[in-house]
């Protein structure tokens, strides 16, 4: 079966193939001719994850699957949850990094989620797949790997941010891990 998956972000690309493997062929954007910028413009990370698969279902016709997420701090009251990727203004993960523990300097509330919520439309009918993870926010960086928040991201009952963590450890208890196990489980049924 071949998905196309809604997004140019090379990192969550190379993420989602580790995780499916060669079970789905998965395309890119590129792959089906679309140089659109997808439409993010609702105020959740459902609505922006559908968003984006609507858009590509409607224009594009083929079985395709997006994904939004965000970091929400309880101490912050969610943010930035559907803000996550530009939440200081900037698309540059240091910027947002440093505005967020900026926020946080004055608090010792440091409760913090991933979400992560995937849409799958196949042949017109729409699924949706919710991963998420606790943890809290570092009071400084940690770690070379992964991108966006990892390196301040501490996932609950672990001693490694994110960003310490290798692919294949992060991976199965990540958000979007979760959240993409769920389609996979799903398309493995799907298919039978």
């Amino acid at each position: 079966m071949q998905l196309c998956f809604a997004s140019r972000n090379e990192h969550k690309l190379a993420e989602i193939q580790a995780i499916v493997g060669d079970k789905f062929e998965i395309i890119g954007l590129d792959a089906i001719g679309c140089t659109a910028e997808l439409p993010e413009t609702t105020d959740t990370i459902e609505g922006n994850s559908h968003q984006k698969a609507r858009y590509i279902w409607e224009h594009f016709g083929v079985d395709c699957f997006a994904d939004d997420s965000g970091l929400l701090v309880d101490a912050l009251n969610g943010e930035p949850g559907v803000h996550t990727a530009y939440y200081s203004g900037s698309r540059v993960a240091e910027d947002n990094i440093n505005f967020l523990l900026h926020k946080l300097a004055h608090t010792t509330q440091r409760q913090a989620h991933f979400k992560s919520v995937i849409t799958l439309i196949i042949k017109g009918i729409e699924h949706q797949f919710t991963g998420i993870v606790e943890g809290e926010v570092l009071l400084q960086k940690r770690g070379e790997g992964g991108f966006g928040y990892d390196p301040i991201f501490l996932p609950q009952g672990y001693t490694q941010s994110f960003a310490e963590m290798t692919m294949e450890e992060k991976n199965p208890i990540s958000h979007r891990g979760r959240a993409l196990q769920q389609l996979v489980d799903f398309l493995t049924k799907y298919e039978k």
